[in-house]
């Protein structure tokens, strides 16, 4: 797959690189009782003319459903690897439609065509379908990873709700800095180590005309703010995802005035350019970018050669805070329900799939890391990142995509795209962003 894929424009492609979703997903709420009724009633009418499962058979085959077309491939590699080691092949059933994807498996939960195995979201959307009383737990399956050292306690809270966990992780990106390394060779520039550093390299970059970072108005117009946020005030980031602070808090506000005067300074490309990211970062348009271990493929695709031509760094905490670095993260759950067709088979699956054969196959077949800390990633780069990020020194923060509500995070990334675009205008951003984020709550709360 080359990038961006022919015919999407720029933002719609870097959201298909970082989730493997469909091309066509933008953020949403959950699908409207209409539009749920309708696929479950033609789920009914299918069931009755097939066994839709719900116990009592087996199988040696088993059904991922899954919204993320770009990677039917790599799901297929797996199948084949699952057959030969377990006695499980894997087939992927993908959906093209966002929409429609995610309302069978809401109507699954109410019709006897149900998914052996699903791909899902972390968050709030994962909370919602854990608190229907439907997904299986796998609780046991953690403390076992855990204890054999597949999966790491870092990864826990992100599939906990009410202290039992839930599925397993499907992929895990750490958020981090591209670099291009010729720039930063020619230049005398190392890493940094701290905010500071960062910023000065930013100024010798701009010094010698070259922007600093890569910037965009399109769906990933949230990142500088999430990255500002969680290096200044982690506490403030989480409490926002959970609805007990304001988007007018002091520290919020603060965090818009910094990210204002980067913008100021130029040390941002144009938000508006539809370039390729990776062709801007290989040409030397952008000397940095900030992404998920995911663009490492768009990387390759343009014929650079990691650890030679870029490279890749966390990015240091705006504000310190005590020794140890925020890391950004995306990490997609794989799930079964708890009366999946073959219960067993399914959980077998799952407990396959975060052992290190999986796992190595999984994350080197897609050019990213594994959640599982055992795996050799091949990529040098990539192998360092992921066995840093399992360290105690760092800590793991949930992506702003995945940690905001659906409406809440429709505003800000409306709001975050017109802030690049008009960065005077973030006061009445932030209050845009608060009153979804107040009605929001309001309805959740009710």
């Amino acid at each position: 797959m080359t990038y961006p894929p022919t015919g999407e424009k720029e933002g719609t492609a870097i959201m298909r690189m970082g989730t493997g979703k469909s091309a066509d997903h933008v953020p949403k709420s959950m699908i409207g009782r209409v539009g749920v009724a309708l696929v479950a009633t033609m789920l009914v009418l299918a069931a009755c003319g097939e066994d839709g499962g719900g116990g009592g058979g087996t199988t040696d085959n088993l059904k991922l459903y899954n919204d993320k077309g770009a990677w039917e491939e790599f799901f297929r590699e797996v199948g084949e690897l699952s057959q030969e080691e377990i006695g499980l092949s894997m087939e992927p059933v993908g959906y093209t439609d966002e929409p429609t994807y995610e309302a069978f498996i809401m109507a699954s939960f109410r019709t006897n065509v149900k998914p052996d195995l699903f791909t899902w979201s972390t968050g709030h959307r994962l909370n919602e379908i854990v608190r229907e009383g439907v997904i299986a737990e796998t609780t046991d399956l953690w403390t076992e990873a855990i204890a054999n050292g597949d999966l790491t306690e870092s990864l826990k809270p992100y599939y906990t709700i009410d202290g039992k966990q839930y599925c397993v992780p499907l992929n895990t990106a750490y958020w981090v800095m591209f670099y291009n390394k010729q720039i930063f060779d020619e230049l005398g520039l190392q890493p940094p180590s701290t905010w500071e550093d960062l910023i000065s390299i930013a100024d010798t970059l701009v010094e010698n005309g070259i922007t600093p970072f890569y910037h965009t108005a399109v769906l990933f117009s949230f990142v500088w703010f999430q990255q500002l946020m969680v290096g200044s005030d982690p506490a403030l980031y989480n409490a926002l995802s959970e609805g007990t602070a304001s988007y007018t808090d002091p520290g919020v506000v603060a965090v818009m005035e910094e990210w204002k005067q980067m913008i100021d300074k130029g040390y941002f490309s144009d938000p508006g350019d539809e370039t390729d990211p990776a062709a801007q970062l290989k040409s030397g348009k952008v000397a940095m970018g900030a992404w998920g271990t995911w663009f490492n493929t768009s990387m390759t695709q343009q014929e650079m050669t990691p650890g030679e031509d870029y490279g890749m760094f966390f990015i240091p905490n705006r504000v310190p805070q005590n020794n140890q670095t925020a890391v950004l993260f995306e990490s997609g759950p794989l799930c079964m329900l708890e009366d999946a067709p073959y219960r067993d088979e399914s959980m077998r699956y799952l407990e396959w799939w975060v052992t290190p054969s999986a796992q190595e196959l999984w994350s080197n077949s897609r050019g990213d890391v594994s959640g599982n800390p055992k795996v050799e990633i091949a990529d040098p780069g990539l192998n360092e990142i992921t066995q840093a990020a399992g360290t105690d020194d760092y800590v793991l923060y949930n992506r702003y995509f995945e940690a905001t509500p659906a409406p809440v995070l429709t505003a800000a990334l409306d709001a975050f795209g017109a802030f690049v675009v008009n960065p005077d205008e973030y006061h009445s951003l932030l209050e845009t962003i608060q009153q979804a984020n107040e009605d929001y709550w309001a309805g959740a709360d009710g």
